[in-house]
């Protein structure tokens, strides 16, 4: 029979391993360089990506030795979006943390750093930094006396370790999936480039306009009413609309609204399968090519549909001239770009052998984009349906061999 005992997170935690990150005074805007070592944020921990936007210099580091992460860390989200995790891994660069972060580190005696990694992914240890937060205007992780008292069953190390085994054996399938799928991508663009990027860039016949070339889906105005929960009917906005890859992540929707608002609300409908989807508010110039059916769009995001032209070819030009797009930005305080300003851009059109010879294959290679996105999607739910029940013991994994 597996052991689980009830046990504190302070009690799994190395000396000195809970660590916020730095007051604003001690990290300024001032101290940041354009290369160097990087600082993490908390985009860091929501989206557990490894772009960086600051770095400090080697002097500013050691002054701040304090604040390095190192391998098996975890990385929480402090503020507003709180307690979204990431651990560090052997691959990452070592860095600081920044003051909208929290470095919780093992006790690795006690705990594995993906066991708790995990607990703190699933809903019981989500809720559980969650609940104990607040801010009215903006939510807050709570304090550190409070969060350190959070309580979880802890099994023996050999049964954390199966238990691991299982959840990241799923991780693994679902990052080499996306390993596929942004090598894929790289090589669509190389040969986008290498078959277009010249007449592009020598343009000789201005003729041709976005505007000819497209219908424009646009639900902007007011806001529609959004539902209190998850819905079947995200609203598709910029967020969803970041990453290098051209297929929507909907793990980053956070409004919905309900199947009335979905089918009465928006005035120039819904996208439709191989419409551009472009953020024209924020972060500008955001694009991804709408394969499915799920989702609304209103507000900062406007779909482009395509009129006789393939919208793969579409989609990988104004990708291409994204810095072309951004420039039209009119926002002073919010960058903005008008579809009035941007519809009237030129548009190179190769001749017909060439766009449907481009076609067939970024349609090929779209397809299997899309098909790995829906594996991890399926692979997300499953995991996330053994999660819960591995980690209060419900499912029982003394005979799993790993």
């Amino acid at each position: 029979m597996v052991e689980w005992i009830d046990i504190l997170l302070s009690d799994i935690l190395m000396d000195k391993g809970y660590i916020r990150g730095p007051f604003g005074s001690a990290l300024k805007r001032g101290d940041m360089k354009e290369d160097g070592i990087p600082v993490y944020e908390q985009q860091h921990a929501i989206y557990n990506s490894r772009d960086f936007r600051y770095y400090i210099d080697e002097q500013k580091f050691n002054e701040m030795k304090r604040f390095q992460v190192k391998k098996d860390d975890l990385i929480i989200s402090c503020s507003g979006t709180v307690g979204k995790v990431s651990i560090i891994k052997d691959d990452d660069p070592k860095g600081i943390i920044s003051q909208a972060l929290l470095l919780l580190r093992a006790d690795t005696n006690k705990v594995l750093p993906l066991y708790l990694k995990y607990f703190f992914s699933s809903r019981e240890g989500y809720n559980a930094i969650v609940s104990r937060s607040s801010g009215s205007v903006q939510v807050n992780i709570a304090k550190r006396s409070v969060i350190e008292q959070i309580p979880l069953k802890l099994p023996q190390i050999k049964t954390q370790r199966k238990i691991v085994g299982v959840l990241s054996s799923i991780d693994e399938k679902i990052e080499e999936n996306e390993r596929i799928n942004n090598n894929l991508e790289q090589q669509l663009n190389a040969i986008f480039v290498n078959m277009f990027a010249d007449k592009i860039d020598n343009l000789e016949d201005d003729s041709t306009t976005l505007a000819d070339l497209v219908d424009t889906v646009d639900n902007r105005g007011k806001t529609p009413p959004l539902s209190v929960g998850v819905t079947d009917y995200p609203i598709i906005d910029v967020k969803a609309l970041s990453g290098n890859s051209r297929i929507i992540d909907y793990n980053n929707c956070t409004k919905y609204v309900s199947e009335d608002t979905y089918n009465t609300w928006f005035r120039s409908g819904h996208p439709q399968p191989e419409d551009i989807l472009i953020s024209t508010v924020g972060s500008l110039a955001e694009m991804k090519i709408f394969l499915g059916d799920i989702g609304c769009i209103a507000q900062n995001v406007v779909g482009f549909r395509s009129k006789e032209i393939s919208p793969y070819y579409l989609y990988q030009y104004l990708n291409y001239i994204k810095h072309d797009l951004v420039a039209y930005n009119i926002g002073s305080v919010q960058p903005s770009i008008k579809v009035t300003h941007i519809i009237k851009h030129a548009i190179y059109v190769p001749d017909e052998q060439q766009i449907k010879a481009f076609d067939t294959l970024a349609r090929s290679i779209s397809n299997r984009i899309f098909a790995n996105c829906k594996e991890n999607k399926n692979l997300t739910q499953l995991k996330d349906s053994l999660l819960p029940k591995l980690m209060s013991g419900e499912l029982d994994v003394s005979d799993i061999d790993l």
